[in-house]
């Protein structure tokens, strides 16, 4: 199994664009994980999975995350371009979209404020943060169940629309 995990978070909006912000995210969440794919194919027996690891921003958007979104959603787009490459050779491929997860990236993204991190926990039916435990036992799942070849799962505890 390969786990497609690395990821750059900027925080910037359509009229503060930096292309080379942008050239750098796209090139870690899509052209490096081609790279490696196109690399470790030949060395992979069926029953392998190439598993990503999108965000809830994979389907949607919010504003000031130009650079992060359009890079999530292009892995989207990587991952159903991977599960078709991968047609009848018995591997598969998924996207794993977690929601808002105790990660020390989020956890700098708000300055440690913990009342910045119980107000993004309200905003999910369990009032609290996914676990990174949570994300690696749904990954593994993935990784060993073909039944979800070409599914995008999202993990977020119910987040509020």
């Amino acid at each position: 199994c390969i786990v497609h995990n690395a990821s750059i978070y900027f925080q910037d909006s359509i009229n503060e664009f930096d292309p080379s912000r942008m050239h750098e995210a796209l090139f870690v969440q899509t052209v490096a994980p081609s790279m490696i794919n196109s690399g470790l194919l030949g060395h992979m027996d069926k029953g392998s999975s190439i598993i990503y690891i999108g965000s809830t921003l994979s389907e949607k958007a919010v504003a000031g995350n130009t650079t992060y979104v359009t890079a999530k959603h292009a892995l989207a787009g990587l991952m159903k371009s991977t599960t078709q490459d991968l047609f009848g050779s018995g591997m598969h491929s998924a996207l794993v979209c977690p929601g808002f997860t105790d990660t020390p990236m989020l956890r700098s993204h708000v300055g440690n404020d913990a009342g910045i991190l119980a107000s993004i926990a309200s905003d999910n039916s369990f009032n609290r943060l996914v676990t990174p435990k949570e994300i690696a036992d749904l990954v593994y799942t993935v990784s060993i169940s073909p039944a979800l070849n070409g599914s995008v799962m999202h993990a977020n505890l119910g987040q509020k629309e």
